[in-house]
């Protein structure tokens, strides 16, 4: 079961859910939505992981907008893409860095803290990695087919804590030569992993969306958990 808290940011309070693990105690995970919000498919995620060990702590990125998921239906993606379009991408990044400070602070959380993102999450996520780095640098990162990557590789530094990426190889929103220069640019940092997925589009994971790929997925959350397992162990020295 998640709880609902939240967080102090600039303008306001952001929202957030949170996940404890079984055992209560464990290394932080900050999962970071697709353009979809907080739907039921990123609460499941969140439930896996924190199934796997984790505290995981999932923002409300469209706080300011008044939206906290967007329906499943024909219309979600027109949804989303006119949420994202209208978000501020800068302020979306500081609450997703106050989401991580705010993350390892909490008692449940061992000091550790990785980030997991989806789609619009994933280069998110690597926006608030590569933010945090001179500071208080996170300790893992999970990237899904990051759609603001082809943007962010050139413009920030490259993030090094150890790293894992995903694409299709039929992503409809990113062809392979910006996946290829994606991977020649975050393979610099000698701790990322980088796979693709034959035959699979964007936003395979998600299986309340039409683009679902039922094997890309299988295969990409089998080396998620495996990658976590390794680089973000849920019991130190495991």
């Amino acid at each position: 079961m998640s709880e609902r808290i939240g967080i102090p940011v600039d303008g306001g309070e952001l929202p957030a859910l949170l996940w404890r693990p079984p055992a209560g105690r464990g290394p932080g995970i900050l999962l970071v939505q697709e353009i979809f919000g907080l739907s039921p498919y990123i609460r499941r995620r969140a439930e896996d992981l924190a199934a796997l060990g984790y505290v995981v702590l999932a923002p409300q990125l469209y706080w300011r907008e008044g939206v906290e998921a967007v329906p499943d239906g024909p219309q979600m993606l027109d949804a989303g893409l006119a949420l994202v379009t209208a978000l501020d991408w800068e302020a979306a990044v500081c609450d997703g860095v106050a989401s991580v400070d705010a993350l390892r602070a909490r008692p449940e959380v061992d000091g550790r803290v990785g980030v997991v993102g989806f789609c619009f999450g994933g280069g998110l996520g690597y926006a608030v990695a590569a933010t945090l780095q001179a500071g208080a640098p996170v300790d893992a990162l999970v990237s899904y087919y990051g759609s603001a990557l082809p943007m962010l590789v050139d413009a920030m530094p490259v993030v090094c804590a150890p790293s894992l990426h995903h694409f299709g190889t039929a992503d409809s929103y990113l062809d392979l030569a910006t996946v290829e220069h994606i991977r020649s640019v975050v393979g610099g940092s000698g701790v990322c992993e980088f796979h693709l997925y034959e035959g699979a589009d964007h936003a395979f994971d998600n299986p309340d969306f039409v683009l679902h790929h039922a094997g890309a997925s299988r295969g990409a959350w089998t080396r998620t958990v495996e990658f976590l397992g390794r680089v973000l162990p849920t019991r130190v020295g495991s």
